[in-house]
């Protein structure tokens, strides 16, 4: 079906989509926390992500630990509600 995006549809990946689209950033511990996995999945699943445009990551020291911010990009807002209207579209039919 034209409109579903290979790179969003994972369910992990299309998580993460859907959680970055309420918040301007979120903390890399937190992502994981609201997915559910572990910091090795996320990684993996943020590294396919960023290579397709869709999330950046910015590092930053906090108390004195390095942390990653995750934050969705335009092209990423596009494509996941590209990638949701071809879902609905999909149940509709």
């Amino acid at each position: 079906m034209s409109g579903l995006d290979p790179v969003i549809h994972p369910v992990t990946r299309l998580q993460i989509m859907g959680v970055l689209g309420s918040v301007s950033e979120m903390a890399f511990d937190r992502l994981r926390d609201i997915v559910q996995v572990s910091d090795s999945v996320l990684s993996k699943h943020l590294s396919a992500l960023v290579e397709a445009g869709y999330v950046s990551l910015r590092k930053q020291a906090l108390d004195g630990r390095q942390r990653t911010w995750v934050e969705r990009t335009g092209p990423g807002r596009r494509a996941f509600e590209g990638h949701v209207a071809a879902l609905q579209s999909l149940v509709g039919a």
